[in-house]
């Protein structure tokens, strides 16, 4: 496979050991693409770094019907960091994953309420409406309700710095940061109140003009803004188009943690894409060569 490499090959790095360690590749073999994405996401699972961990579980989110990426994702709600265990709660949601319900529900006990509500924005997508409005509840009226928040938690209610950040990141599934979450926005509030490229290219994903794709693999590759990179190849993702994927994998490399990861969920999700069509292809072509049985008994007068 040959990768041209993008106009900002000058800024694509690789982020600390252990990122060099899950991309090492033997000379006595090649590795995929989609071997080095799960390596990567592997290989955050266990990094001692919190960040790279929340940026990791965070874009399994992309991964739907996909029993690793469950595993992962539940794995990270017993993690030391709060902001790992509500990342591993929102990728939850976001991948559908109905087998975590019990899981989730188990979270709704968390000693941190930006956990809480992860897990309940989380059960409420995957339609655990009593588990939700009862947390969405105790927020509105700091009271309890059934066996909602413990009750130290409703001192974080009244703080309005903690429940803007928290009403911020959980409402942040909007277009188009579902799998980029709270530094998302605390990135375009800084530098751009209104990235309209980063929206453009999410509202893109299921456009099925063909000139799209290209430029939805441009800004990928090339953008200057690492928030539009990773919107690009979340729209990439959705757009679903195996054929792309090749080509985007130089982002697995790419300068910005955020769109790394977002750049394998992509690789591995598009990967899964072409095996299943490539299966089907199959399944079509050996049903037309088969000969039609025709029977030899003569016909009954």
């Amino acid at each position: 496979m040959s990768l041209s490499w993008p106009s900002r090959t000058s800024t694509l790095v690789l982020s600390g050991v252990t990122f060099c360690m899950a991309l090492s590749v033997p000379s006595s073999f090649a590795v995929s693409g989609r071997q080095k994405a799960w390596a990567m996401f592997e290989s955050a699972a266990k990094s001692n770094n919190a960040t790279q961990r929340a940026i990791g579980v965070r874009a399994l989110g992309l991964l739907r019907d996909n029993a690793r990426a469950r595993k992962l994702a539940e794995g990270a709600l017993d993690d030391a960091k709060p902001d790992v265990r509500a990342a591993a709660a929102t990728a939850l949601g976001q991948m559908h994953a109905i087998e975590s319900v019990a899981k989730l529900q188990k979270l709704l006990q968390d000693e941190r309420i930006s956990v809480v509500m992860a897990a309940a924005h989380s059960l409420r997508d995957l339609k655990d409406n009593t588990s939700a409005y009862s947390i969405y509840y105790d927020v509105l009226t700091g009271e309890r309700k059934g066996d909602g928040l413990v009750a130290q938690q409703m001192d974080t209610l009244h703080n309005p710095k903690e429940l803007a950040l928290i009403g911020l990141e959980q409402g942040i599934g909007y277009v188009p940061f579902a799998g980029i979450g709270w530094d998302a926005w605390r990135y375009t509030h800084k530098k751009d109140p209104h990235p309209v490229r980063a929206v453009a290219a999410t509202l893109l994903a299921h456009d099925p003009d063909p000139l799209t794709g290209t430029a939805l693999v441009k800004a990928a590759l090339n953008d200057k803004d690492w928030i539009v990179r990773a919107a690009a190849l979340e729209a990439i993702a959705e757009r679903g188009d195996p054929s792309i994927e090749d080509k985007i994998e130089i982002s697995l490399l790419d300068a910005n943690a955020h769109v790394r990861y977002t750049a394998a969920a992509t690789v591995i999700r598009l990967t899964a894409l072409g095996r299943k069509a490539a299966r089907k292809e199959a399944e079509k072509k050996t049903a037309l060569t088969q000969d039609p049985v025709v029977s030899s008994a003569p016909e009954s007068r």
